[in-house]
């Protein structure tokens, strides 16, 4: 990355485009510029949804092998750049270097899997009810997609989409949040070095309202994936109608932490502080509220704020750094908004609730509140911060009732040693993803997504496939 003066193209039908209109790329932990993206018009977006329609004949007749060579080819693309790649997430999204190394190896893993997958889209024959007739069920490509990633996760969770709908012999057109568009670079040229036909993949960057209205009224644009939050999530469902355009919504969520009386104690506070603070709380799956056992809370509370003091804040290129900088300015005042409505409501701040001041960027302290009332904001918005609510509960039954006293079920994560509640909180908690003494649960080869308003549908695994294959069934008539 050579710095601000360094526009970087848009990569459109197999070519480089010459970059216009540049978009600013600001680090968050200095809030200077460092880079520029070309960015294009609606007109522009129009276009590479067609060439992505004309590319779809060819690309849903390639084989599945033949695709999957393409996806581990890209994998090795960039696991040979990983650490140049995880420099750059760091320097657009904030998160400390460690955890961006992570993103990319997640990444590689998941294209890897979906590599595997690309020959696996099975359909089956079904057998007859009457004379005469044999029955097959098809699974075919969905057509030209629309991928929309978040900034949070700005190369794993584009690859998700992209990896999955390549695999199912469906053309990609991504768009990658505005404010870190220099991973969807990256991705574009590992696409760009296995020569991935024309048109297959297409990387657009512009104003995200233009980009999505020509995704939703474009009939040649079949599905729409998108990460991000829930009102936007809505927008699109909304938009979606005058096509019946697909989606795929993964939005947000509101995980709770349950640490029961019989949990280790050491392990529930290593984990609540993985869950909370990955990724400076700026994770969709990340603890918004913890619930500990009356029993063993004068233990718990004093533990979890030891820990989190500990944390070290900073630019996340310095060695150590634990917790980065917040995306943008707007997403710290969110948060301290957050901490002064919980306090003024009879919160106590336990440790952190304030702006950081040892850097330039826009830092938080990492913050336990307590004595926090369930109808403050932080207990039932999502709050994209290094910001923890601790409550206490009684028993079982109110765990779980608080649990789900939510219009999110994205994630939910318990700590007990108790086989039998392990397997009534599987079956009890609302969430798409269950971590049970775990916080780290998402994996390549199991389904992620959410219940209620945390979104439609499901990311890897074998139903990352399906989301864009569609079902046909053949009916044939046959002689005796």
């Amino acid at each position: 990355m050579s710095g601000k003066d360094d526009i970087r193209r848009l990569y459109l039908n197999g070519q480089w485009v010459e970059p216009r209109d540049p978009l600013a790329v600001v680090n968050p932990a200095t809030t200077e510029v460092f880079a520029q993206v070309g960015t294009i018009p609606r007109a522009r977006v129009a276009q590479a949804i067609q060439d992505a329609a004309s590319a779809w004949p060819a690309w849903r007749k390639t084989p599945g092998r033949e695709r999957g060579r393409y996806l581990w080819g890209m994998a090795d693309a960039l696991q040979r750049r990983s650490e140049e790649i995880a420099h750059t997430i760091t320097l657009e999204n904030g998160k400390p270097l460690a955890q961006s190394r992570g993103e990319v190896a997640m990444t590689v893993d998941h294209l890897r899997w979906f590599a595997g997958e690309a020959q696996r889209a099975y359909g089956r024959v079904a057998p007859p009810q009457a004379d005469g007739k044999r029955h097959l069920v098809l699974r075919t490509p969905v057509g030209v997609v629309g991928a929309i990633a978040p900034w949070n996760f700005p190369l794993v969770l584009a690859v998700r989409k992209v990896g999955a709908a390549l695999a199912a012999g469906c053309p990609v057109v991504l768009k990658p949040a505005s404010a870190t568009p220099l991973s969807g670079v990256m991705l574009a040229e590992a696409v760009d070095e296995v020569k991935l036909p024309p048109g297959v993949f297409q990387l657009v960057v512009g104003r995200s309202a233009e980009i999505g209205a020509e995704m939703l009224e474009n009939l040649l644009c079949r599905k729409i994936t998108f990460t991000g939050s829930t009102a936007v999530g809505k927008e699109l469902i909304r938009g979606s109608a005058a096509c019946v355009t697909k989606l795929s919504l993964e939005l947000g969520g509101h995980a709770p932490v349950l640490v029961f009386e019989d949990a280790d104690l050491e392990q529930a506070v290593r984990g609540t502080v993985i869950a909370k603070f990955r990724n400076t709380g700026q994770s969709c799956i990340a603890a918004n509220r913890v619930y500990v056992q009356r029993s063993i809370a004068d233990r718990f509370i004093p533990a979890l704020v030891e820990a989190t003091r500990r944390l070290r804040v900073g630019n996340g290129l310095e060695e150590g750094v634990e917790i980065g900088p917040l995306i943008n300015e707007a997403g710290l005042k969110q948060a301290l908004e957050h901490i002064e409505e919980a306090k003024s409501q009879g919160a106590r701040v336990l440790c952190g609730g304030k702006r950081w001041t040892g850097g330039r960027g826009y830092f938080l302290e990492p913050t336990i509140l307590t004595d926090v009332p369930p109808d403050a904001r932080c207990m039932r918005e999502e709050t994209f911060a290094p910001v923890a609510p601790v409550c206490v509960f009684e028993d079982e039954a109110d765990a779980i009732r608080a649990a789900n006293a939510t219009e999110y079920g994205l994630a939910a994560y318990a700590f007990t040693r108790d086989l039998s509640r392990m397997w009534r909180l599987a079956e009890a908690l609302e969430a798409g993803t269950i971590g049970i003494n775990d916080t780290v649960p998402a994996t390549s080869q199991c389904p992620f997504g959410g219940f209620k308003q945390s979104g439609w549908g499901r990311e890897l695994g074998l139903e990352g496939l399906d989301a864009f294959l569609e079902t046909k069934h053949i009916s044939l008539g046959v002689q005796a």
